[in-house]
């Protein structure tokens, strides 16, 4: 596999759009609206990191970070996702590359944290951890998991930007 990860470019927008709704397409616990948060997030300026992954010239992957309040005042921490893999290509290691990319990124860019809602099986791979003094209102919390920078691990209710309400 000859896989680059860069920043997206002003070209990439529809692919990534396309992308993310076909990876989300089919998954039982998503709100089919992934597709709108990116492009809102995009809009509001609140895309702190947006990776492409391209294999021979084709973009087959995606992931944003954008940041997140928390009701501490705690600041510097971040929320992934949206990450989408084209359906064909999920479990070949593309979403592993994405997140290593974009969590290194952050990183370099100042974040002290991240936040993720998801599998916790499969975030767990990169060291997030359910942290029960950090919530997110809503959910089951095991799915809510946390990632620090080697800062103390806030307390507090997250909140996302409110372009995760976007529906189209």
């Amino acid at each position: 596999m000859n896989l680059t990860v860069r920043n997206e470019h002003s070209d990439d927008l529809d692919t990534i759009s396309q992308l993310t709704e076909a990876a989300f397409r089919n998954e039982e616990h998503s709100s089919h609206t992934e597709q709108f948060i990116v492009t809102a997030l995009r809009n509001a300026g609140q895309l702190s990191v947006s990776l492409v992954a391209v294999e021979d010239g084709k973009i087959i992957g995606h992931v944003a970070i954008s940041p997140v309040t928390i009701s501490s005042g705690a600041t510097g921490w971040y929320g992934l996702g949206p990450i989408s893999v084209w359906p064909e290509r999920q479990h070949q290691g593309i979403g592993s590359a994405l997140m290593k990319a974009a969590l290194a990124q952050l990183q370099s860019l100042g974040g002290v944290g991240c936040v993720v809602l998801g599998n916790p099986d499969y975030y767990g791979r990169f060291g997030f951890k359910h942290q029960p003094e950090l919530t997110l209102p809503g959910v089951p919390q095991e799915y809510f998991q946390t990632l620090s920078f080697g800062a103390d691990f806030p307390t507090g209710e997250v909140k996302y930007h409110a372009a995760f309400e976007a529906t189209e």
